[in-house]
């Protein structure tokens, strides 16, 4: 049975924060720029530091745009990206996929980005995103998918890493294979016209792959996963502390190329 109450095991230390901070909606929700237009109103679920969000107000202003996050350290965060961009219209909400505090068809557009694998139950969150969202809208969603996620060279550090990511993921109540199964939860939610759809970031020049690497080996033994594999019987500390090296190999590779493969729906209400 799921969880409804999922541990978010990444946290919200600065080397995950400088992940979320990078994105945008050019790179993370181009299936959804097609669907928006001046006017609209959005909803974006799971905002974390508002990149993201922010890009979505710039298209569809003089629309409104409204953020829920469960974490009000990182909505002050995302307060103050919004206002380094200057005169876009977001209001800024804490709150839960679960449970969305707002009234049936309030929105035309609700999106959310890197959130379904981290939930219990992402069908009960896609019930609630479909049923804030107005008649003729669109629900959108991208979720990595971390067993299709593709690396050169071939390490067994890594190789570890990454078998550790899914155990921790789902010992904590998440699905951290969630691409390949959106478009099944959002049929289970109640969607019957579901567009999907894949892409992918790639790491690959000097720069991304050390900032790739880097902020893997710093995650790896510094931020919340460390100790959530550590006490849940994953791994030991030593453990962490060798896939941290081996990412820190990799990342030297000239070689080096990482693909982190997300599968994405639309679904129209």
């Amino acid at each position: 049975m799921p969880k409804a109450n999922a541990v978010y095991t990444h946290g919200h230390h600065e080397s995950v924060l400088r992940s979320h901070r990078r994105r945008t909606a050019a790179d993370s929700a181009a299936h959804l720029l097609p669907a928006l237009a001046p006017g609209l109103s959005v909803l974006d679920v799971g905002c974390g530091p508002g990149t993201i969000t922010a890009d979505l107000a710039a298209l569809v202003a003089p629309g409104k745009v409204t953020a829920v996050d469960a974490s009000e350290d990182v909505l002050a965060e995302a307060r103050a990206t919004a206002a380094e961009r200057g005169p876009i219209d977001i209001r800024f909400v804490r709150g839960d996929a679960l449970a969305l505090d707002f009234p049936d068809d309030s929105f035309d557009v609700v999106h959310a980005h890197q959130l379904l694998q981290h939930l219990g139950d992402p069908v009960a969150a896609l019930r609630e995103m479909r049923r804030v969202c107005r008649p003729g809208g669109v629900v959108a969603a991208r979720d990595a998918d971390y067993a299709a996620m593709a690396w050169y060279p071939r390490t067994a550090g890594l190789d570890d890493w990454l078998d550790l990511c899914r155990r921790v993921a789902r010992a904590n109540g998440g699905e951290p294979d969630a691409g390949r199964r959106l478009r099944s939860w959002a049929r289970a939610a109640g969607f019957t016209d579901v567009t999907a759809s894949a892409s992918a970031w790639c790491f690959a020049d000097d720069a991304d792959r050390a900032w790739w690497s880097g902020l893997w080996a710093e995650r790896t033994v510094a931020s919340s996963y460390a100790p959530l594999a550590v006490d849940g019987g994953h791994a030991r500390p030593k453990d962490l502390e060798r896939i941290a090296a081996a990412w820190r190999e990799w990342g030297a590779r000239e070689d080096g190329w990482f693909m982190v493969p997300h599968g994405e729906i639309l679904c129209r209400v």
